[in-house]
């Protein structure tokens, strides 16, 4: 074929054979996706809080919540984003006295914990100052921040089970099963404690929500019997969500596969 450049030569432009009007392949949706630099920073926005513990108002990364756009859901309810997660700016800690806690857990907060954070958290905290954009190990660290404020001021066992969950996640992202399945134990025994002793709704679950829940981490960590309950009792129940209900059949249904 012709180089349809050809005659430009007068110009100083030379050998045009490798320039091309159009490329030879369609990039597909994905190509031009990744391609594309996301910036992060417009997620983002600084928030105000007003810290329950020492009174004082700071401000903290939080993400936009009309940005957030969920793609579904692990089988252990672990949300799955796209362009930015969420899960990496749920830890909020006061730079003041260094009270930190999960966002739905911050405000709440009683006067004997408060004294328990003063006492024992407050004299050895050193804030620390953070990128505007977190990854997955900043998650990490504020997330086991928050457990150690779960621990010292007593938190129910849903929360501490919870933070641990969350926390299984974070080791999930970065591919360390080792950590991971070590926080899901952590988790699996918080959640059963909270199942025998708390009221309804845990964590924003429902009665066989966590039924299930504590069924499929159980699966993951391979006690099979114990899951095998769990879901039974699931299965069986006669006011239970069909979608729930689904899953349960779905998991207890690899159980029988042999598949993890």
């Amino acid at each position: 074929m012709q180089e349809i450049f050809s005659g430009l030569e007068e110009f100083g432009f030379n050998n045009l054979n490798e320039i091309k009007l159009y490329d030879d392949e369609k990039k597909d949706e994905s190509q031009i996706k990744k391609s594309e630099e996301i910036n992060e920073e417009n997620f983002l926005y600084d928030k105000t809080y007003s810290c329950p513990v020492c009174n004082r108002s700071f401000k903290a990364r939080a993400v936009k919540i009309g940005k957030i756009r969920l793609l579904g859901k692990d089988t252990d309810l672990m949300p799955l984003y796209d362009n930015i997660n969420p899960l990496f700016y749920d830890v909020v800690i006061c730079p003041y006295c260094g009270y930190g806690a999960m966002i739905s857990y911050f405000d709440k907060i009683r006067s004997y914990q408060i004294e328990l954070i003063l006492k024992n958290i407050t004299p050895k905290f050193k804030p620390k100052a953070y990128p505007n954009i977190y990854n997955v190990d900043i998650a990490i660290e504020r997330y086991k921040y928050s457990l150690l404020n779960c621990a010292v001021k007593n938190s129910k066992s849903s929360e501490k089970a919870y933070n641990c969950l969350k926390l299984a996640w974070m080791y999930r992202l970065k591919k360390d099963s080792e950590n991971e399945l070590r926080f899901l134990e952590f988790a699996l025994i918080g959640f059963k404690e909270a199942f025998e002793k708390e009221s309804f709704p845990i964590c924003n679950l429902d009665q066989h929500t966590l039924m299930y829940l504590i069924g499929e981490i159980a699966r993951r960590l391979g006690k099979n019997d114990e899951a095998l309950l769990w879901f039974g009792k699931v299965i069986v129940s006669r006011s239970v969500k069909p979608r729930i209900k689904d899953m349960a059949r779905e998991q207890k249904e690899l159980i029988k596969q042999g598949q993890l």
